[in-house]
């Protein structure tokens, strides 16, 4: 029988993290205070007593070096995982991620892979301010080469985590700091990875499609759950992984509900949920209405908490957005 243990998001990183480490002697965890501090949200807290100061170790302030070494000890055999403390952060490294380990692979024709996993938490808390809000999901899914994924239940986070640590490509692991510390749920603490690639069915209904991922997804429950009491019911199908994406269970799902809504946290041009409603256009499925993009306006985010809040869909907001969209007219009808 697997072992299931209760653990929030934040302990079930910290447990894959554990197993990851007991049982390959090639992994590596490192970042900034991921070692003494046991990480700035206490994630990595005891691995470096368990492990010791060669396999779990802090590194200067600096995501060039972080990155950069990540890339080096991976062509040399290691299995690096790293932390960037906040996903703003990497873009300070852009050139080890986009022109480096996406492109290893690749220029080697195989022999060469950098199989790096960076850990990094993104989104909006209470006086984050504008350089520690970002969500930045769509820059790394532009560059072919880098895997996503954006867990955000206990589970995924766990599963995710052993899954990226075991493949050849690089895979970034963007987390949320609103979930590290929320409630504690069984997890099985598998250990047989997961296939990267799956996607959660968190509703079923018939009403409408709503895709989303991350921290967002729990939201978009709370609009499903006051939508049912409308008698609207809302089929909510969760991308825990953006690259590779299970781009059929969305097209099963429209096929079945006729209408699409796609929620993220990222601000709405260039999001990740245009690409969604472009593959589903692409792919033909009849609509019965315009697809809808729900996502945090074009603007900086404010430190201040009450004013990034009106900014960023709250369940409220969101559940408005769908009741007009589940309401508005079949399309071809006057």
């Amino acid at each position: 029988m697997p072992e299931i243990a209760q653990l929030t998001y934040g302990g079930a990183v910290n447990a894959a993290l554990r197993y990851l480490l007991d049982s390959d002697p090639r992994v590596l965890v490192y970042g900034e205070d991921v070692a003494e501090p046991g990480g700035v949200f206490g994630v990595t807290r005891g691995l470096r007593q368990s492990f010791g100061p060669g396999r779990v170790f802090d590194t200067p302030i600096s995501e060039s070096a972080i990155l950069g070494s990540a890339v080096g000890s991976a062509l040399m055999g290691c299995r690096p995982i790293v932390e960037i403390m906040w996903a703003d952060f990497a873009l300070v490294a852009l050139d080890q991620l986009v022109n480096q380990a996406a492109n290893a692979r690749y220029v080697s024709r195989g022999s060469a892979p950098a199989p790096i996993v960076v850990r990094t938490q993104q989104g909006n808390a209470p006086g984050a301010c504008a350089q520690h809000s970002q969500c930045l999901e769509a820059f790394f899914l532009h560059t072919p080469g880098l895997r996503v994924a954006m867990p955000s239940t206990p589970q995924d986070a766990y599963d995710a985590l052993i899954a990226a640590a075991t493949a050849d490509d690089p895979v970034i692991v963007v987390e949320n700091r609103t979930l590290y510390a929320g409630r504690k749920e069984p997890v099985e603490l598998r250990t047989s990875p997961r296939r990267m690639g799956w996607s959660a069915q968190r509703r079923t209904g018939t009403g409408m499609t709503v895709v989303t991922w991350g921290a967002m997804t729990h939201r978009v429950l709370r609009a499903a759950e006051a939508l049912d009491a409308d008698g609207i019911d809302i089929d909510v199908l969760e991308m825990v992984w953006l690259n590779p994406l299970d781009i059929e269970a969305v097209l099963d799902s429209v096929t079945r509900t006729g209408r699409l809504a796609v929620v993220h946290e990222a601000n709405r041009t260039g999001g990740f949920g245009a690409e969604i409603v472009a593959r589903v256009v692409e792919a033909g499925v009849p609509l019965l209405a315009p697809p809808v993009r729900i996502a945090t306006p074009d603007t900086r985010l404010p430190a201040a908490p009450s004013l990034a809040t009106a900014l960023v869909p709250s369940a409220d907001s969101i559940a408005s957005d769908l009741r007009a969209a589940v309401s508005s007219p079949v399309a071809g009808t006057r």
